[in-house]
């Protein structure tokens, strides 16, 4: 397994090709059967409402803020029956971070769902909105987690990591929760049976150390829990951000793919890994599929917090499996747990 200190040199490589080519090998290790994967899902918001005002985020509202909202019960029931009708799965539901909204909101939310759609999987709330859950409600982190999947959570994303570690989230969201409580979250939900992803946002400012250090955390807990399904790893948007001021130039795909690739190589417990066409765009992403990743993600029939802070790219089922087979693989529809028993 590659160590920090040669995935550090990795990154200052200029060889991008051989560092691509090293880590296609270990993909087809890990997947010989030449099938990359996708998903049909939606992206619901529930709220934009949010105490945290973290500096890369565009979509967030205050409390009270004339464009602030929480989404009325019907409109998510209408969002999750056109998923439904579009061949989709589940639902991968985020909000902000509300001050009033108590476990119990929750709760008959997640019930709601599944008495009128029990088939459908529910992948929610990021790490910062379960600890605000837990807090709100005067729960234990445990207690929350366990209500939660109670009533109906499937599966937790791995949203509000951005990079883990806490000097750099003291400068782009010093309000969000630690490095150690965002790996806590996932360390409880997987010891209660809950599956979970990890991700990443880099090319905020930080360094190559503090983004292995974001590498390591994800590494450790893996080779303690296994409960990570995948990593996606993905560029920071700088329009219309506060931070986007501070940072004059996104990461490049050059870039991209070299994190894509290292985080493949490095993070060899975790089965799968996503190229993302969202923030980098269906060419890079295709590209992505021979620098290590097995997976192109959703389709995404609605995403709201990447494109306000101004990525635009949009894709249709056709087109990922279009840019798959051209890629050389075989496309299939998977579901969250990353199960391919489609028969497309």
């Amino acid at each position: 397994m590659l160590s920090r200190t040669e995935a550090i040199q990795l990154f200052a490589d200029p060889d991008l090709l051989g560092i691509g080519m090293a880590a296609d090998t270990l993909r087809r290790r890990l997947h010989p059967e030449g099938v990359v994967t996708y998903i049909i899902d939606r992206n619901i918001n529930y709220t934009n409402v949010c105490t945290e005002y973290c500096t890369f985020c565009a979509f967030y509202r205050p409390l009270g803020h004339q464009e602030s909202y929480v989404l009325p019960l019907d409109t998510v029931f209408e969002k999750i029956q056109e998923t439904l009708d579009l061949g989709g799965t589940g639902v991968l539901m985020q909000g902000g971070l509300h001050p009033d909204l108590k476990i119990e909101w929750y709760e008959d939310l997640l019930r709601a769902i599944k008495r009128r759609f029990p088939a459908v999987w529910l992948h929610c709330f990021s790490s910062p909105e379960i600890l605000n859950i837990a807090e709100v409600g005067g729960l234990s982190l445990r207690d929350a987690i366990a209500r939660l999947r109670d009533a109906g959570l499937d599966s937790i994303p791995g949203g509000g990591a951005e990079i883990l570690d806490d000097e750099v989230r003291r400068r782009i969201s010093r309000l969000k929760c630690t490095s150690a409580e965002w790996i806590e979250v996932h360390r409880v939900a997987h010891s209660v049976g809950l599956r979970t992803t990890a991700t990443m946002m880099f090319g905020c400012g930080e360094t190559i150390e503090q983004r292995m250090n974001h590498l390591d955390a994800v590494r450790r807990l893996q080779q303690e829990t296994g409960g990570f399904t995948a990593f996606i790893p993905w560029t920071f948007q700088r329009e219309n951000t506060p931070l986007g001021r501070s940072v004059p130039q996104e990461a490049t795909a050059v870039e991209y793919l070299k994190t894509l690739a290292i985080s493949r190589l490095y993070l060899e417990d975790v089965l799968n890994i996503q190229s993302s066409w969202v923030t980098q765009g269906l060419k890079t992403c295709q590209l992505g599929l021979r620098f290590g990743a097995n997976d192109t993600g959703s389709i995404m029939i609605e995403e709201n917090v990447v494109s306000a802070a101004g990525a635009h790219h949009r894709a249709s089922e056709e087109e990922l499996r279009r840019l798959i087979r051209d890629a050389g693989f075989i496309p299939k529809q998977r579901d969250t747990l990353y199960r391919t028993y489609f028969l497309n």
